[in-house]
């Protein structure tokens, strides 16, 4: 706890944050939001895992600390229960109020908010190295070992469990077939090249179990 908030805190003063209590209280009001019961994968065990994958690449960022703002706000608002990209939506505004409140400059405001909503589709533009590490980082678990890949998709699974298991896999297959459909699951060339592979194997049994189905390679 103590030392995610002190990532926190450096991240806040390295996108131009005011070094004043308020940072740290907006921290803790963050680090509560994580803990949510509801929550049993998007908990702090992933926004630290993001973060993780974040520090360890920090070098294919352009504000690697702009990067690590848009980790702590892109689920702070998580509700199992919401449709469409309304989470991804509140967790922006949510980071646009706090930041601003904190006295991060306009310009990185916003950047951060256009990040956090990256995060409702990952689909990423060319040259955009910011976005691009943001999303890499938010699906590392999809190239996990089966093993860790089981317990995520265990884990939301109990997130939805006011949802139906009919609904729950066809919901779930969609989502994991708009994975499949884009071009590329991670955009930074490190990364891709050791995650994607993994991941379109992870994510293509799991859409196998869900469905019955086999979903093409192509």
């Amino acid at each position: 706890m103590v030392d995610l908030l002190d990532r926190w805190r450096a991240a806040a003063r390295g996108a131009g944050a005011r070094p004043d209590p308020g940072t740290t209280r907006a921290g803790e009001q963050l680090v509560a939001r994580w803990r949510e019961p509801h929550r049993h994968y998007h908990t702090l065990a992933h926004l630290t895992a993001v973060l993780d994958v974040v520090d360890k690449h920090a070098d294919l960022a352009g504000r690697a600390d702009v990067v690590r703002l848009a980790a702590w706000f892109h689920d702070a608002v998580y509700d199992p229960r919401a449709v469409g990209d309304v989470n991804e939506r509140d967790s922006a505004a949510l980071a646009e109020t706090v930041l601003t409140g904190l006295g991060v400059p306009a310009v990185t405001v916003a950047e951060v908010h256009r990040l956090v909503l990256l995060t409702a589709g990952h689909s990423v533009a060319p040259g955009d190295r910011d976005g691009a590490l943001l999303c890499d980082a938010d699906l590392a678990v999809l190239a996990a070992p089966s093993a860790r890949y089981a317990s995520y998709t265990a884990a939301i699974r109990r997130e939805y469990a006011h949802v139906p298991e009919p609904a729950f896999r066809a919901g779930r297959a969609a989502v994991l077939t708009g994975l499949l459909a884009l071009p590329a699951l991670f955009r930074s060339p490190p990364l891709a090249s050791r995650w994607e592979v993994p991941a379109r194997d992870n994510v293509r049994r799991e859409l196998t179990s869900l469905t019955g189905e086999p979903e093409s390679a192509g």
